[in-house]
């Protein structure tokens, strides 16, 4: 059986259409665990907006970055917890990397949060793609995939459908992920998809975009090698 990995956009969680869009993805991920598609799938819930919230605020009393790091996992956590709230679902949520190993033997939908400190949801979302020998690895954002400049802010932005991992991990480096840049991948989470070389594309967080994915369609960003 073939295993995908799915990040989940912490921004799935702002719940600004109740769980309007989080129902949408649950069905999505729950068809393509059977016919025709058969994947086996694990799914990596972002912090999002409450992670970053609570992590300012407590870096306004002082604490230190690897208790920040440990509030992002934790709230990325509910928020997979939330979603194994569902009928064809692992219902614990994964603590350790060998317990996501363990968990998808189930055949059922796993959801993990973050893992480790100093690790970014999308990092942990490529150590699980990577340790599972994954077949796919979907990097969901809140934009469409990667573009030659930020969308939100420039409306000439054009997508880039297809990038090579050089290009991308320039792109990153040259960014320098400030503080509001739109959120693709991280370096570390680059640097594993390259040294393993794992299929990968970065879309939309939707439900469509997800199942057109899937279906082989050309959506979003290809990382190519």
């Amino acid at each position: 059986m073939k295993t995908v990995v799915i990040k989940l956009s912490g921004s799935l969680f702002t719940f600004d259409n109740g769980m309007s869009n989080i129902e949408k993805i649950i069905k999505t991920l729950e068809e393509i665990t059977i016919n025709p598609y058969n994947f086996r799938v694990v799914a990596v819930a972002g912090g999002g907006k409450l992670a970053r919230t609570i992590q300012d605020v407590s870096r306004s009393f002082n604490a230190d970055e690897a208790f920040l790091d440990q509030l992002g996992i934790d709230i990325s956590r509910v928020h997979a917890k939330l979603l194994t709230c569902t009928t064809n679902s692992y219902h614990d949520v994964p603590q350790t990397l060998d317990e996501v190993i363990h968990s998808i033997s189930s055949s059922k939908l796993v959801f993990s949060g973050g893992l480790s400190p100093g690790q970014s949801t999308n990092a942990t979302a490529a150590l699980i793609a990577e340790r599972t020998k994954a077949e796919l690895f979907i990097n969901t954002t809140d934009v469409d995939g990667v573009f030659t400049s930020d969308p939100r802010k420039d409306n000439t932005a054009k997508l880039v459908e297809s990038i090579t991992i050089h290009d991308l991990l320039s792109k990153i480096i040259g960014d320098k992920m400030n503080a509001g840049a739109y959120d693709l991948m991280d370096l570390l989470s680059l640097k594993i998809i390259e040294r393993s070389k794992i299929p990968t594309v970065i879309t939309k967080c939707d439900s469509e975009c997800i199942k057109s994915v899937i279906s082989g369609n050309s959506t979003g960003t290809k990382i190519t090698f």
